[in-house]
């Protein structure tokens, strides 16, 4: 299972609510934008996650993979 670091730009997020309904670690805050449940940026543990800035139609996600340690 991929790691990897999601940070959604709370500038640029429209609210549209694309990627809420496609991946269950975001959540919209009191302001009506995106963010990932917990904080504002989170490493997410999960399959296709690279597809969660895909899901944007303003790019305001942005996904970096993250190293695993060994």
């Amino acid at each position: 299972m991929a790691k990897c670091k999601i940070k959604v730009d709370q500038e640029s997020c429209i609210g549209c609510g694309a990627c809420c309904a496609q991946f269950d670690f975001f959540e919209f805050n009191d302001d009506g934008v995106s963010t990932v449940k917990g904080k504002a940026e989170d490493i997410v543990e999960g399959d296709n996650l690279e597809e969660a800035a895909d899901v944007c139609p303003v790019d305001a996600i942005k996904v970096e993979k993250v190293e695993e340690e060994k």
